[in-house]
């Protein structure tokens, strides 16, 4: 794969919860592509759907309809075509909460090479990945701090170095600067990016942050289940 090939490809995607007169459409025949290299704000009000996108695209929740193509590859198609989707969210994928979701009794160092004890990599591939992802975020002089000890903006750069430790080329964050001053939430986008055009990754943000929308490449809107680009 190489910058701008498309990693997110989304095909007439739908998501309900119960049938007949008590149905509830979260998301209506979607359609969403996301090149490598392309930062894209999934906007909406409350209850539009966009937390539902990201996590079917996260293969966190079943589509009731569509396809799903990470990376190249179709994950779904009327179902999950892969049997371990554990593995396959370590493989693709990386998560960026609003809450960076830090395991509170593990160094900033350790929060990172969790993810990749899991993942399967051995003892010192874990410690010089960990120590390059956090010097690149500019928190390696906090490696060995407990998050009840981080800032604000120093918790979300190890989130993201968490996020990014398996060098996922989708990176999926919901809402990743709303606990962020202004100053921060540039900062934290700004790296996105970075990391977006350096490693050929698309990044996925689900925000009502105004103070970061000229940061993304396209503004995509949900309304009542339904996409559209402005």
């Amino acid at each position: 794969m190489v910058l701008g090939d498309i990693l997110v490809d989304v095909e007439h995607v739908a998501k309900h919860y119960g049938e007949g007169d008590t149905r509830v459409d979260a998301l209506r025949s979607v359609d969403l592509q996301v090149k490598a290299g392309e930062v894209i704000a999934l906007l909406g009000p409350s209850g539009s759907g966009k937390t539902t996108l990201l996590n079917i695209i996260g293969c966190i929740l079943d589509p009731s309809a569509g396809r799903v193509i990470l990376d190249g590859e179709l994950v779904f198609d009327g179902q999950w075509l892969r049997g371990d989707l554990r593995r396959l969210r370590l493989d693709k994928i990386g998560f960026i909460f609003q809450s960076h979701n830090l395991l509170p009794f593990l160094t900033a160092r350790e929060n990172v090479a969790v993810v990749l004890d899991l993942a399967g990599w051995n003892d010192a591939e874990i410690a010089q990945r960990a120590a390059e992802l956090l010097d690149y975020l500019e928190v390696g002089h906090r490696a060995d701090v407990k998050p009840a000890f981080l800032s604000g903006g120093e918790a979300q750069r190890v989130a993201i170095a968490r996020a990014l430790a398996n060098r996922p080329r989708i990176i999926l964050a919901d809402e990743p600067t709303a606990a962020l001053d202004s100053n921060r939430a540039q900062l934290v986008m700004d790296l996105l990016r970075k990391l977006a055009t350096e490693q050929g990754a698309c990044i996925i943000a689900v925000t009502h942050d105004e103070k970061i929308f000229d940061r993304f490449d396209r503004l995509v809107h949900l309304r009542d289940g339904s996409l559209s680009e402005h």
